[in-house]
């Protein structure tokens, strides 16, 4: 099967699977130990009940939503997913291409594989840029002046990655960054050809945003230990009011699941807050997405959008995440798989799934504007 021919996310999934070495598709597929909340995100989504309502006009169904100051076709963005390089040379850009043709959002991660540079001008410049604060604070100052300057006017701090998760799954099978070819490894590897020569021929691997081998502490290290040496544990709401004076945009903040934590992000100057657990990457035995979201909902009230991220394999999760308050959604492996199926062709077919999915979903529960939906739209057992 190729990309083209498939009729689900589910689909592009196997299809990736096929494509990818076993370590790499691990990489994007897996979570953090026993990956509990990465199976509680996608479940839980099926524990929710659409309540139909019908004998409504639906001839005419839209989509299209406001979030932060840009107009969407649908209420998705394209998370940040660090490493797409790896899945399809020039990884990042072909995601980005897709959702401009789309007409959907786009946020860089810091740990692209592309620069913020060579997103603006070969991509898209109307994107959002994800931020994990350095230790080293003028570099991270100097990131969100570059995204700035490259066009950027929505921030995304992400908040829950004091140190990297323990991803149980890349131990087992070996994987590593960039990806190197050794004798237990070698038939994996020598078994996907395709993947294999596109490596080799496309880019050399980077972090665009990140990486110097000119600086001493790099030449001592991989180029995987000298990024997550950057990250800072040590980080506090003083430094969301730091990151609230030195960025001159909208600014939201990833990685809430406590209400009284939206709250404190609120009154620390968000202007949203993203209700996520980096897809169970992190905290395994953290709630999912879905079933944090109603909390921090009620505890924000309209002055700050909530949007969510987690679990969405399925265009009626949109649908049911927007009923529980959720502006939009961000995705994240969804978009992974149809890259590794077939580049910004795959992404843009996993885009149009989802899109297609919604429409349905809409027409069938008798909501012809997706930002009129409420919470009667499911369905509540008593």
């Amino acid at each position: 099967m190729n990309y083209n021919q498939a009729i689900t996310v589910g689909d592009l999934r196997d299809i990736a699977r096929k494509k990818l070495p076993r370590s790499v598709f691990g990489f994007i597929d897996g979570a953090a130990h026993d990956e509990r909340t990465l199976r509680d995100n996608e479940g839980d989504f099926a524990k929710i009940r659409f309540a139909p309502r019908f004998m409504v006009d639906v001839s005419q169904r839209s989509q299209q939503v406001e979030v932060l100051g840009n107009t969407f076709n649908s209420p998705m963005i394209l998370g940040p997913t660090g490493l797409a390089g790896i899945l399809w040379p020039e990884g990042d850009l072909a995601i980005a291409r897709a959702t401009q043709a789309k007409g959907i959002g786009f946020c860089q991660s810091t740990n692209s594989n592309c620069s913020i540079e060579q997103l603006a001008t070969r991509a898209r410049s109307d994107f959002w840029f994800q931020l994990y604060i350095q230790k080293d604070r003028d570099f991270s100052r100097s990131l969100m002046q570059r995204a700035w300057n490259a066009g950027s006017r929505v921030l995304v701090l992400t908040i829950d990655l004091p140190l990297p998760g323990p991803r149980e799954r890349d131990q087992r099978n070996g994987f590593t960054v960039p990806p190197r070819i050794g004798l237990d490894n070698i038939f994996d590897y020598a078994s996907k050809l395709g993947w294999l020569f596109r490596l080799a021929t496309g880019p050399k691997f980077t972090f665009g945003n990140i990486d110097n081998p000119d600086a001493p502490a790099r030449k001592l290290m991989t180029l995987a230990q000298y990024v997550s040496a950057a990250f800072d544990p040590s980080v506090t709401w003083e430094d969301l009011d730091w990151i609230r004076r030195e960025w001159q945009g909208k600014l939201a903040v990833k990685g809430i699941l406590r209400a009284d934590d939206a709250k404190r992000a609120q009154a620390h100057g968000a202007d949203a807050v993203i209700v996520s657990n980096h897809g169970g990457r992190q905290l395994d035995g953290s709630p999912s997405a879905i079933a944090a979201l109603p909390a921090v909902v009620g505890a924000v009230g309209d002055k700050t959008d909530v949007l969510m991220d987690g679990g969405i394999r399925r265009g009626g999760d949109i649908v049911k995440a927007m009923a529980l308050g959720a502006r939009a959604c961000l995705i994240g492996r969804a978009g992974l798989y149809g890259l590794a199926s077939g580049g910004q062709p795959g992404v843009e077919r996993a885009i149009g799934i989802l899109q297609q999915e919604m429409d349905i979903v809409q027409a069938l529960l008798g909501v012809p504007d997706i930002t009129k939906i409420d919470p009667s739209a499911l369905f509540e057992e008593r």
